[in-house]
């Protein structure tokens, strides 16, 4: 049977896994009553709420079209630059890539990122010109922009010969012509087969074998399922097998339990086992991990893997020590913690854990706030109680022993009118203008090199001052020499005093300080932070304190109590939000704001700025 491996890569919600959807759908894997869900691949619950990718996924569909039938893999990937490690990795498993690009917004950083490092490894494009159908959407401009970008990245003559299709995935159609309307995505498939090779591997079927391992996950049955393509030989359940670390040292030896290939969006087990070329999840091994080697036992070369960009954001995740602490969750130990974050760290190659040298205390290393904020996510729904301190760039040191730290490309699409304050709050966070021009219907899109140190905690402010109406993208782009101080959070905090249950008598005074992060009745304690100043010094009150009753009658009525709705931080907002003397409190059911010295007896004396 024909093969054919293929990733789809584009900037975020340039429509992606909505692609998928529908390849997976007129290729017949689903049947024709069975209930489908929209964005099938993306399986857990955080993809579904935040509605973005986090995971590369891999599916298979079988097409019947010109060059008969043939097997097409096809891997979905994330969007955002903070994941841009699930893309990395899965590179080295496919032949060709369709790059999406939105008919409308055009050329993107992540768009830019992921084609880097595809056309780096050789791979064949496709650009697949989406959602065409949009009001503003502009085919022919986005072709030549991709057409610049190739030459900018240094294509080869062979990658910039690409094809175009212009296609509508939500709609389910794509066609070479525009002036030829189509109802179907049968176009897109021909061109995949016809112009993805298939692998090239598929002739090493009678070598030993060996494959990489890319992606790893755990199955409560099968144990460890590692995920990678067979570049050469048979995988046959019950063969021995021994795991190679990357310079050629033997990890474990083992068997292969079973055999697990990818056939919509099922995995089924192949019991005659899987040839050259496949992407098949390998089930026996307890201690492989990702980038390591699995071979037949007289292999002794580990296979090439693709090194990873470095992480660029580090944060300090440490035990709860609150006077709240161990109400909501059940697991608050630093030993379960740690276990927890080696785990992740195993699983995802972009994720570092290091230990502080407070023994209650890790260093978790990633790309951003969100790939931070989401690893974060998950464990406090599992269950941990954790406190995390303010988000830190990653330094590294020249060749001259100067520091270094990260730059980030960014991009702002914005209304208009937004411009000058956009502008004049990156310039004041060091970052350079690079590019200015309207990108139509009445939207100004302004490309800057940024310190990723001055992006912690701007989005938020980003959103107030465009009004909700702004974009804003960011990818790493190098390290450069340090850019000097940059000025952070301008205003204080509102501390509680006391331990207790906040009175709305107390706090209804307490609104002419500043904005409240907590209502009426909820649970309090000395030094944690209820609020924000409207002055730039930090202000201790009492939230607690309720209304003084006599027995004697006033004339007046009391005045009824009208609380302003308090602000409610999501988890990446507390993180972005809270200064370096600060933590995050995270629980099963809650997320607080502390001072990291809760006594205010200790806590030093702030110094007001100039």
């Amino acid at each position: 049977m024909n093969l054919r491996n293929v990733a789809i890569i584009a900037h975020v919600d340039h429509g992606k896994t909505t692609l998928v959807d529908q390849l997976l759908a007129q290729s017949g894997v689903f049947r024709a009553n069975e209930a489908t869900t929209e964005r099938a691949m993306d399986s857990n619950d955080q993809e579904r709420e935040r509605g973005i990718t986090i995971l590369a996924k891999a599916t298979s569909v079988l097409w019947n079209g010109k060059a008969g039938e043939t097997r097409i893999n096809i891997i979905d990937t994330p969007g955002h630059a903070d994941f841009g490690g699930e893309v990395e990795r899965i590179l080295g498993m496919v032949d060709g890539c369709v790059i999406l690009v939105d008919a409308e917004e055009g050329v993107m950083p992540q768009t830019k990122f992921v084609l880097t490092k595809a056309l780096k490894m050789g791979l064949r494009p496709i650009l697949c010109i989406n959602k065409v159908d949009r009001a503003h959407a502009d085919p022919d401009r986005v072709h030549l922009e991709t057409m610049e970008l190739f030459e900018a990245i240094g294509a080869t003559p062979e990658q910039l010969d690409f094809p175009h299709i212009y296609a509508s995935g939500r709609n389910g159609w794509a066609t070479l012509d525009l002036d030829k309307p189509n109802d179907n995505l049968a176009p897109l498939f021909d061109l995949i087969v016809d112009h993805v090779p298939p692998p090239a591997v598929a002739e090493n079927t009678d070598k030993p074998f060996r494959m990489l391992n890319v992606l790893i996950e755990s199955d409560p049955f099968l144990g460890r399922l590692l995920t990678g393509r067979i570049e050469s030989g048979k995988a046959i359940p019950g063969m021995p097998i021994k795991a190679l670390s990357r310079d050629g040292k033997m990890i474990e030896q083992g068997r292969i339990t079973k055999v697990l290939a990818f056939r919509g969006l099922k995995r089924q087990p192949i019991d005659e086992g899987a040839e050259a070329g496949d992407i098949v999840a390998i089930a026996g091994m307890a201690k492989a991990t990702v980038a390591d080697t699995l071979c037949a036992l007289e292999v002794t070369e580990a296979l090439d893997a693709q090194p990873i960009d470095p992480p660029t954001i580090s944060m300090t995740v440490g035990v709860n020590d609150s006077p709240l602490a161990g109400r909501e969750g059940d697991k608050v130990q630093s030993r379960v913690i740690r276990d927890r974050l080696l785990k992740e760290a195993e699983a995802n190659v972009a994720i570092r854990v290091t230990q502080t040298p407070g023994a209650d205390a890790y260093e978790v290393a990633g790309r951003g706030e969100l790939q931070l904020g989401v690893l974060i996510e998950n464990m406090r729904r599992e269950g941990f109680e954790v406190s995390i301190s303010r988000p830190r760039v990653v330094y590294q040191t020249g060749e001259n022993g100067e520091r270094l730290e990260p730059i980030e490309e960014v991009v702002v699409d914005v209304d208009d009118e937004y411009t000058g304050v956009v502008i004049e709050k990156l310039s004041a966070r060091k970052a350079e203008l690079k590019d200015m021009g309207p990108s139509g219907a009445g939207k100004t899109r302004i490309s800057l090199m940024c310190p990723s140190r001055s992006l912690i905690g701007y989005q938020g402010e980003f959103l107030t001052d465009t009004r909700g109406s702004g974009v804003l993208n960011r990818v790493f782009s190098h390290y450069e020499p340090h850019k000097g101080e940059i000025a952070g959070r301008l205003k204080g905090v509102l501390i509680s005093n006391s331990d207790g249950e906040t009175a709305a008598f107390a706090l209804w005074n307490l609104e002419d300080r500043g904005v409240m992060f907590v209502g009426a009745g909820e649970r309090t304690y000395q030094g944690m932070i209820i609020g924000e100043n409207s002055r730039w010094d930090d202000l201790d009150v009492n939230p607690i304190k309720g209304k003084q009753l006599t027995n004697v009658r006033a004339a007046g009525k009391d005045e009824a109590v009208r609380l302003t709705p308090p602000r409610v931080m999501s988890l990446e907002q507390a993180i972005a939000y809270i200064d370096e003397d600060e933590l995050v409190e995270v629980t099963p059911k809650s997320i607080r704001l502390r001072k990291q010295v809760l006594n205010p007896s200790f806590r030093k004396k702030r110094v007001r700025p100039e």
